[in-house]
C-alpha cells in the first residue's frame, strides 16, 4: 500500500508535540517549559504555532492555567504514541540503550513486596536502564496510566476502562488477622457474628485491597464496624498489633509478622478472599522495548 504523504512538508515537529504533551501534563506553559528545559517564550511559541498551523485550539485558557479541551484529549494519546516511537527509534539508532527510561506504577502491596525485587533484577539485566517506581493506590495508578504519566501500572484491584488494556498477572490471597492478645486470636473459625462484632482497621476506598475485602464480605458491609481506614499497610499492621481492631491484608504483607508471633491469622471459611494482580497499559501506549522486557520479567517472577 502506498500512502500519498509529503513528509517534506510535515506541518508539525516532535518538539511541538513535546510541548503539547508537557502542557497537558502540567496545565501551565511555564512549568511545561521548565520540564523541557526551554524558555517560556519558546514553549509558548511552539504550542501557538502548532495550533495556528491547523487552525485548531487544543486548550482552554483559564488565566495562566491551560485546561486541555475535547480535541486535545482526543489527540493526546496519538501524540504520546508517536513521540514514544520516535524515542524508541532514536535508541535503536544509537544501539547502546534500547531499554531506556521506564516509569512504573504499583499499588502498595505490589510496590512494597514484589516490584522492588523485580526492579532490582531488571536493572541487573539492563544496567543502562533508568527505572522509576511510583507507589499509590489502584485509583491513583490507573489515572496516571490514563494520563501517560506512567508507562505501565501493576495493580491489585479489578478495573474496567475503555482506554486501558487490563491483563491478569498472578493470583493473591487476602488474610484476616489480629493481635496475639485479641479475644478472637484462639478462635479456629470466624462466624458472620464474629465479623460483625469486631472492630476493623482497613485500607481506604479506592485501593485494590479494600475492593477485594468489600467483595468478600459484601452483604455484611452495611453493618460492619469500621473503626479506622488507613492508606498504608504497615500502619494497619501496627494498629492491629496494638489491639485497636482486626484487619485484612494480602498474605504477602503478613508473613514476617505471623512468623514472629506478633500477629495471628484468622479463618473465615465461608468467605472467598482470593484475588488477582493485573498489568494495566493505555491502549494507545507504544509498547517499547523496555515495557516488553519488564512484562516478560514480571511473568517470570
Amino acid at each position: 500500500m502506498i500512502f500519498d504523504i509529503d513528509f517534506t512538508n510535515m506541518h508539525y515537529t516532535l518538539r511541538q508535540l513535546e510541548v503539547f504533551l508537557a502542557a497537558a501534563h502540567t496545565e501551565n506553559i511555564t512549568r511545561a517549559a521548565e520540564q523541557l528545559s526551554m524558555s517560556q517564550s519558546a514553549a509558548s511559541s511552539a504550542l501557538k504555532d502548532l495550533e495556528q498551523q491547523f487552525s485548531i485550539q487544543l486548550f482552554d485558557r483559564i488565566g495562566k492555567r491551560l485546561q486541555i479541551n475535547e480535541l486535545g484529549r482526543a489527540l493526546r494519546p496519538q501524540a504520546q504514541a508517536l513521540l514514544d516511537q520516535a524515542i524508541a527509534l532514536e535508541q535503536g539508532f544509537r544501539r547502546h540503550d534500547q531499554v531506556g527510561e521506564l516509569n512504573i506504577g504499583a499499588t502498595l502491596t505490589i510496590g512494597n513486596y514484589l516490584a522492588v525485587d523485580i526492579m532490582a533484577e531488571f536493572i541487573n539485566r539492563y544496567p543502562a536502564a533508568k527505572v522509576q517506581l511510583n507507589v499509590a493506590n489502584t485509583a491513583t495508578i490507573s489515572q496516571q496510566v490514563l494520563n501517560f504519566d506512567l508507562d505501565i501500572g501493576l495493580i491489585e484491584g479489578e478495573l474496567h476502562h475503555p482506554d486501558l488494556d487490563v491483563t491478569r498477572w498472578r493470583e493473591d490471597e487476602m488474610q484476616i488477622f489480629c493481635s496475639a492478645n485479641h479475644p478472637l486470636a484462639n478462635k479456629t473459625q470466624l462466624s458472620d457474628a464474629d465479623l460483625l462484632g469486631a472492630q476493623w482497621i482497613l485500607r481506604e476506598a479506592g485501593s485494590g485491597t479494600r475492593q477485594a475485602f468489600d467483595r468478600a464480605v459484601n452483604e455484611l458491609l452495611p453493618e460492619l464496624n469500621i473503626r479506622l481506614e488507613l492508606q498504608h499497610t504497615e500502619a494497619i499492621k501496627r494498629a492491629v498489633e496494638t489491639g485497636l481492631g482486626i484487619g485484612c491484608l494480602s498474605t504477602l504483607s503478613l508473613q514476617t509478622a505471623f512468623e514472629s508471633g506478633r500477629l495471628v491469622p484468622l479463618t473465615a471459611p465461608n468467605r472467598d478472599f482470593k484475588r488477582y494482580f493485573y498489568f494495566i497499559l493505555h491502549r494507545q501506549k507504544y509498547r517499547s522495548e523496555g515495557i516488553l522486557r519488564w512484562l516478560e520479567l514480571c511473568e517470570q517472577s
